[in-house]
């Protein structure tokens, strides 16, 4: 028996488990590999479930590439059983990635995507993704088969203060089509006094310093027609998949850094199991993966399995990078109400071990700051109370004078 808490919309706070590509794992050897660092996966979040208690709901995001069964169904079941711990505690929330939908006969293929949606979708064709989930609104598109139509496209809701917003970059986006009116409605009627974060979620990345070559024509429509839509809506963070590694950017806007509040932040976080996508350092057993340079705009970038992690107030996001090699934080970045990013980075990993608080570089800088002026008044007061002392007795001290008369 399981029992579950369901969510107040009008919590002063919000708790979420996001990560993307995760899969399943099967204890028996198949002509397909699973994902083992699932169970990893699933373990951690568990954990974090069980010490946040019943009083403080949640629920899990997973942001496309859900099961990695492309067509052999037993797979889903077995990613069913996998979850279910969590799943039948918590809202289990999912948006729609390559491994869900992509077949040659998919109605929307532009030209500038024909080298990005292929088969991935085993001819699954998000058939089993729509009849096994059931998400907010009412989004759908035809397969291009005769098979049903395609939903849970594209969705939002509230959890306490933040707006959730769900995209599909896997069917059409782009001005004129439902989708994109139902981003650019939703975004320009988000009432910030109640939700002042606004978190939206999709499969491809629309910022990554991986996987370069094959989805760049997607990136340059994404940056051309959705980036202005979150800009001018004031998006707080752009949460991405695809991409199996942790990365989180700059708030940007056209591959440029903007150090006060507007931009969003970009945070790729499909690290959760699957392991197809080359680390970033150089791998004894992988010579031949391509090693991508981390320019500035890219602050952190982690090679571990893990998820994240979401704790909102009224006052201020905070989303953490966990490692699944040890169950504890690597990353995080702490946004105001405001927009203002107040820290990111974990500067003391200690203090997370600890249950302290890290504080930001910014705090560090204004502590050593005042630390040298104060040491700097403190040495002007001592050296004007020793210049006095000499003054005095030099004072009263006799100085011979020569006198002619004597």
């Amino acid at each position: 028996m399981y029992s579950f808490v369901s969510r107040d919309t009008h919590s002063d706070e919000a708790y979420a488990f996001l990560f993307g590509d995760m899969g399943t794992a099967t204890p028996y050897t198949t002509f397909y590999r699973t994902q083992d660092e699932s169970i990893s996966t699933m373990k951690w979040i568990l954990r974090d479930l069980e010490a946040l208690g019943p009083s403080k709901p949640s629920f899990v995001s997973h942001i496309g590439d859900i099961s990695y069964a492309r067509g052999y169904l037993w797979l889903w079941d077995h990613f069913f059983t996998q979850i279910e711990p969590v799943a039948a505690r918590v809202p289990y929330h999912v948006c729609i990635g390559n491994h869900e939908y992509d077949w040659p006969a998919q109605p929307w293929k532009p030209d500038w995507a024909k080298t990005i949606y292929g088969k991935d979708g085993g001819g699954e064709c998000g058939v089993p993704y729509s009849l096994r989930f059931k998400m907010p609104g009412n989004s759908s598109e035809p397969t291009g088969t005769r098979a049903p139509a395609t939903r849970n496209l594209y969705y939002s809701f509230d959890v306490g203060p933040v707006h959730f917003v769900y995209m599909s970059t896997e069917t059409n986006f782009l001005p004129g089509s439902a989708q994109y009116d139902f981003l650019r409605n939703d975004l320009e009627s988000v009432d910030r006094e109640k939700t002042p974060f606004v978190v939206v979620q999709g499969h491809r990345p629309m910022y990554t310093t991986s996987y370069e070559a094959r989805d760049a024509p997607i990136r340059a429509q994404m940056l051309e027609h959705i980036e202005p839509l979150f800009v001018e809506n004031g998006v707080t963070l752009a949460l991405w998949g695809h991409v199996h590694r942790y990365e989180r950017f700059c708030p940007l806007r056209n591959f440029t850094c903007r150090t006060t509040e507007g931009y969003p932040i970009h945070i790729v976080i499909g690290m959760a199991g699957q392991d197809w996508q080359p680390v970033w350092q150089p791998r004894s057993d992988h010579l031949k993966d391509p090693i991508y340079p981390q320019p500035a705009r890219s602050l952190y970038r982690g090679g571990e399995f893990g998820y994240t992690r979401l704790v909102a107030t009224r006052e201020k996001l905070t989303l953490s990078y966990v490692g699944n090699h040890d169950g504890e934080v690597h990353d995080k970045v702490e946004i105001l109400a405001s927009g203002l990013v107040v820290s990111s980075g974990i500067d003391d990993a200690e203090g997370m071990k600890n249950g302290g608080v890290v504080e930001s570089s910014f705090s560090w800088f204004m502590k050593v700051a005042s630390v040298l002026i104060l040491g700097a008044f403190i040495g002007y007061i001592l050296g004007y109370v020793s210049h006095a002392q000499r003054e005095g007795a030099m004072k009263w001290r006799w100085s011979p004078l020569k006198n002619e008369d004597v």
